[in-house]
């Protein structure tokens, strides 16, 4: 397995080309006894032939339009191209008005000559952290293939692409944690910045407040380089070390109800954390229940997609993926004044958590309570719901408090993946992904 990380530091030093590892992205993405058919809305395979064999040219000429010039990336499918309609994931949009231009981080990759290789697969309009999708399939998870287990979303097409070697970094969205979770699941790391770090326009919303743009790859430093292309500022790595490092662990909320696997894989890291010398210190946090009541209703999330989504979820709701319609549809019963209302109490919540995680480098947690489950098991929607609002409870705490996490693996190798998660506060992006590497250092025990 070559990173996006090794696959640049290869073409700085002249060892190598972007045509070959862009020519293995689509062998991959055709390969039949691989998911390309239920990973990809839209193929860019010539697109992104030419523009590998452009790339080879300028590194040659050592003259690269970035670090990542050539090589192989996917998009989600709800960031605009120009020309095409943007479906995400659904069957509703096929028929739209294709877009008027790209969306700025499709701009920001044609700047840097990354290889789109194409559009990837996701959970109807992000609305679920699963990844299953009825219209164009689900794509499944690397792990026991044969099983047949959930990708996670929403961005699931992005991480089964990362895994099966049809790209070597992927652009994907989190509104409460669709990077962080199909990450966890596939075994991949994924970054979601500050929201405002990435331009969002052109990008279909789910919820404006909450969504964000982040990147899935194999490791913490590959996550950074592609970041660094798509971010407004690129982040600038610090120099830290563990022993130095003071951690929160929160006591309420996220280490509740891990399955056997998580728990197993958590007591690992967290001992590896210890012999590394980190100081790790459990925090109560109770406020992290109160996101309970707030989201009790379907939230500020269920509000925002029904304004989007009102007119045509009253109009066509049988066009809709069910277990999507049944989430959009509860903003329907949220009044311009709830709105208002869960907003004042985010922002009071915002700043009690900020100030109880002011002593603290990062706080740590578990990205999912459990390992994936297979689409068979969740074809009930009762047990979809329920796993549903399992999968999400970790991660979306980071996205109500507008800051930034990384989801790195932390299980042995063989053993079913689970995501370890570092998260902080809005804009400390830099000092996160510092921390992250040496983290992910100390976990080196993995292999």
């Amino acid at each position: 397995m070559t990173t996006l990380w090794q696959a640049s530091q290869q073409l700085q030093a002249g060892n190598a080309s972007p045509e070959t590892f862009t020519a293995s992205a689509l062998h991959a993405m055709q390969d039949s006894a691989k998911e390309g058919e239920r990973v990809f809305t839209t193929w860019y395979a010539a697109q992104a032939t030419q523009q590998a064999i452009a790339a080879d040219e300028r590194w040659k000429n050592q003259q690269p339009l970035s670090a990542i010039d050539g090589l192989p990336v996917s998009i989600k499918d709800l960031f605009d191209v120009q020309g095409e309609p943007t479906t995400a994931g659904s069957r509703l949009l096929l028929d739209a008005t294709p877009a008027a231009a790209n969306a700025s981080v499709v701009d920001r990759l044609h700047q840097a000559g990354a290889a789109i290789v194409g559009k990837t697969n996701m959970t109807e309009f992000a609305f679920s952290g699963l990844g299953i999708n009825p219209h164009y399939g689900t794509p499944a998870n690397p792990w026991q293939r044969a099983e047949k287990r959930i990708p996670g979303g929403s961005s699931s097409g992005a991480a089964v692409a990362m895994a099966d070697g049809m790209c070597l970094g992927a652009i994907g969205t989190d509104t409460g944690g669709s990077v962080r979770i199909p990450a966890a699941l596939c075994g991949l790391t994924g970054f979601k910045p500050t929201a405002n770090r990435v331009n969002q326009a052109g990008t279909l919303p789910l919820s404006a407040s909450l969504d964000s743009i982040g990147v899935i790859a194999h490791d913490v430093r590959s996550c950074w380089l592609l970041d660094s292309v798509i971010a407004e500022q690129p982040l600038e790595l610090q120099p830290v070390e563990l022993s130095h490092a003071r951690f929160a662990i929160p006591q309420t909320r996220v280490l509740d109800g891990l399955d056997e696997d998580v728990a197993q894989a958590w007591k690992n890291a967290i001992e590896a954390l210890e012999q590394a010398g980190a100081t790790l210190v459990a925090l109560p946090l109770e406020e992290l229940d109160e996101l309970n009541s707030m989201n009790a209703r379907g939230g500020i999330t269920a509000y925002e997609a029904w304004q989007w989504h009102q007119q045509s979820a009253l109009a066509q709701p049988d066009a809709y993926d069910p277990q999507v319609l049944v989430r959009v549809q509860r903003g329907s019963l949220l009044t311009e004044h709830d709105a208002i209302e869960l907003h004042q109490q985010r922002k009071a919540w915002q700043q009690r958590i900020n100030s109880a995680l002011a002593d603290f480098d990062a706080l740590l947690m578990p990205t999912v309570p459990r390992i994936a489950p297979t689409i068979a098991s969740l074809e009930d929607a009762q047990q979809y719901m329920e796993v549903n609002a399992l999968m999400l409870r970790n991660t979306s705490v980071i996205n109500m408090l507008d800051g930034c996490a990384l989801s790195l693996p932390c299980h042995q190798t063989g053993c079913a993946p689970v995501g370890l998660s570092l998260a902080s506060v809005h804009g400390d992006d830099a000092r996160l992904i510092s921390w992250s590497l040496a983290v992910e250092t100390a976990l080196d025990w993995r292999s």
